[in-house]
C-alpha cells in the first residue's frame, strides 16, 4: 500500500480554501468597518454617555483574545440555535466585532490628528457639526487613515486562521486536513505559507505605497 503524496489536487484544495479566507476577510473588514465607524462617531460625539459606552466597547474588544471571542460567539449561539449553526456566520460575527474595536480606535486617532485649526476654521464658517465633519474633517482624516487601515487588513487576513478552531475550513485548516492525510507537514505548510504571503505581501506593499504617496509619515 503506497502512501499518498502532496499533489496538484491538494494545491487546488488549498486554493479554494484561500478563497474562503479572502471571503471571510472581506466580511470582517466590511462589517467591522461599518460597525467601527459607528463606534468611532460615538467615541468622539458630544454625548458623554455614548463616549463612555464606545470607550468601554473598545476596551472589551481589544482586551479579549480573538480566539476566546470566537468560542463565546460560536458556542453561545449554539445554545439557542443548536449544534448545526454555520461556522462561517460565527466566524464572520467574531471577526467583525474584533475588527470594529480596532478600526474605531484607528479612525478616532486619525480624526483627532487633523489640526485643531481646521476645526476652528470650519466653526468660523458657521457650519453645523455634521457639515464640519463631512466636508472638512473626514476628507483630511481619510488621507491619514488609509495606510494604517490597509495595514490592519493584513492582520485580519492572518487572524482568519483562528476560525479553524470552530470548524471553519479556511487556508490554515485546509492545510491541517491535508497534512493529517499525507503526513508531509513541511511541504504542506510551506505551500500554505506561500498562499498567505501571496495575499498579504501585496497588501503590505500597497500600504507602504499609500503612506509614501499621502506623505502621512511626515505630517
Amino acid at each position: 500500500m503506497t502512501t499518498p503524496t502532496f499533489s496538484l489536487l491538494h494545491v487546488e484544495f488549498l486554493a479554494w480554501a484561500a478563497l474562503w479566507t479572502l471571503g471571510l476577510s472581506a466580511i470582517a473588514f466590511i462589517g467591522g468597518g461599518l460597525l467601527g465607524f459607528g463606534v468611532m462617531l460615538a467615541r468622539i460625539g458630544p454625548s458623554n454617555i455614548l463616549r463612555r459606552a464606545a470607550s468601554t466597547y473598545i476596551q472589551i474588544v481589544q482586551g479579549t483574545p480573538l480566539l476566546i471571542l470566537l468560542f463565546l460567539i460560536y458556542y453561545g449561539i449554539a445554545i439557542f440555535a443548536g449544534p448545526g449553526f454555520p461556522a462561517i456566520l460565527a466566524a464572520g460575527a467574531g471577526l467583525t466585532i474584533y475588527a470594529s474595536g480596532f478600526l474605531a480606535e484607528i479612525w478616532r486617532g486619525c480624526i483627532e490628528a487633523v489640526p485643531k485649526t481646521q476645526w476652528e476654521a470650519a466653526e468660523c464658517l458657521a457650519l453645523t457639526r455634521w457639515q464640519r465633519m463631512t466636508r472638512v474633517i473626514l476628507p483630511q482624516a481619510l488621507r491619514i487613515a488609509t495606510p494604517p487601515t490597509v495595514g490592519f487588513l493584513v492582520q485580519i487576513v492572518k487572524n482568519t486562521s483562528l476560525a479553524s478552531v470552530i470548524g471553519f475550513i479556511e487556508l490554515a485548516q485546509a492545510g491541517k486536513l491535508i497534512n493529517n492525510s499525507i503526513f508531509e507537514p513541511f511541504t504542506v505548510f510551506m505551500v500554505v505559507a506561500a498562499f498567505y504571503f501571496a495575499i498579504c505581501f501585496p497588501l503590505s506593499m500597497w500600504s507602504r505605497k499609500l503612506e509614501r504617496k499621502l506623505n502621512v509619515a511626515g505630517r
